[in-house]
């Protein structure tokens, strides 16, 4: 389930033509190649990243969000765009926190509801 998701997620974000591509696509790749964060279910809107412990249509998003941010920058927040947890000027360094704000206890993406 997530795993085919993280696919597409990744397909689409190569096939961009914005300004944004790189930034964007850069960052599907860095939070995907973090086990924690590829065992979950990726949805995406408005350059940003958030992941879920359950799929479409009854998301449960755990953890916070990461941003794409158009001067090649990247976000990280406990909200949808607001990076309250930080600015970090590469993928690897908003992912690191993202992974350290996720619950303890998550168990296999589910069926959601």
């Amino acid at each position: 389930m997530a795993e085919s998701e993280w696919q597409g997620k990744r397909q689409k974000a190569s096939e961009l033509e914005s300004v944004w591509r790189e930034t964007y696509r850069t960052l599907i790749e860095t939070a995907h190649g973090d086990p924690a964060l590829r065992a979950l279910y990726p949805c995406t809107s408005h350059w940003a990243l958030r992941v879920s412990s359950t799929t479409r249509p009854g998301l449960t998003i755990v953890g916070p969000s990461l941003m794409a941010n158009s001067d090649g920058t990247y976000g990280v927040g406990t909200g949808f765009l607001t990076p309250d947890l930080g600015e970090c000027a590469t993928a690897h360094e908003a992912v690191a926190p993202a992974v350290r704000h996720l619950p303890s206890g998550l168990r296999p993406v589910a069926l959601g509801a």
